[in-house]
């Protein structure tokens, strides 16, 4: 059960039950930096958190936090933009081992991004642990909360999250509605059903396409290189710039590869 901060606060979600508790800063940010001590309130975001985890323990409340990044809307910046900006902000106050992200796809857009970068910056820091199902309308710049019908959207969500085993605590959550003309019953039908079927195809195209596993190997055969013994070096932080200078001189100028862009896009429409 995943009760939003927004409505709720954590007492609530622990007397009824609930596995995850979503912190929403949709406020969290400023107008204007002229009357803005920055640093002051990230410290006093910081300490709220610290509290909450700390009342966490006390009512025995077994369940996950999760913090939602939302780039703007009312504020001009919000200081939880983004998966990147929400990480640091955990790392940086000491709060990444109590938190997770619960990503929104409109917000994703908002902040510039594609849900599929703000999903793999989550997951590839391990701490991506619940996903908003909803959409946007990119010529509109604010929230819209649409039902997901976009099938590729779909289907990034879902090779995120079979690439990290599974949600274990979070879901796939309706944080949507319908569209002001929708209005009649069966829209909500309608709204609901279009969007479980969709993720429901998105699930079998992803796991389809990672058995098929071109897509994979053409990534793996990218970065080959660096399962040298020499690439090995480098990223375990055993060569230095001299030496890497000294091997690059010895060496016959590199041989540029495609990065296939336009092939991988067409392999993804043989599956969908």
């Amino acid at each position: 059960m995943r009760v939003p901060a927004r409505r709720h606060d954590h007492g609530s979600t622990h007397h009824l039950g609930g596995t995850g508790y979503v912190f929403w800063g949709g406020r969290e940010g400023y107008s204007t930096l002229w009357n803005t001590d920055m640093k002051r309130e990230l410290d006093h975001l910081a300490a709220l958190l610290h509290m909450a985890v700390e009342h966490k323990k006390k009512i025995g409340f077994e369940g996950k936090f999760f913090i939602e990044p939302k780039p703007r809307e009312p504020s001009t910046h919000q200081y939880d933009s983004d998966s990147a900006a929400c990480l640091n902000f955990l790392r940086e106050y000491g709060l990444l081992d109590q938190f997770a992200l619960n990503i929104e796809t409109n917000h994703a857009t908002l902040a510039g991004h594609t849900m599929r970068h703000e999903l793999t910056v989550a997951a590839s820091a391990g701490k991506l642990g619940s996903v908003d199902a909803n959409r946007g309308d990119e010529l509109i710049g604010w929230d819209t909360d649409q039902f997901p019908t976009d099938l590729y959207s779909a289907v990034d969500v879902m090779l995120v999250v079979l690439g990290m085993g599974g949600l274990t605590h979070g879901g796939l959550n309706f944080d949507a509605k319908r569209r002001r003309e929708s209005h009649t019953p069966e829209d909500l039908f309608h709204a609901h059903i279009g969007g479980m079927d969709t993720f429901a195809r998105g699930l079998k195209i992803a796991a389809a396409m990672r058995a098929d596993g071109r897509i994979a190997e053409f990534v793996t055969a990218r970065y080959a290189t660096w399962d040298s013994d020499l690439g090995r070096k480098v990223e375990q932080g055993h060569m230095s710039l001299e030496e890497l200078e000294k091997t690059a001189l010895a060496q016959p100028a590199p041989v540029l590869s495609s990065g296939g862009q336009e092939y991988l896009e067409n392999l993804v429409n043989e599956f969908i």
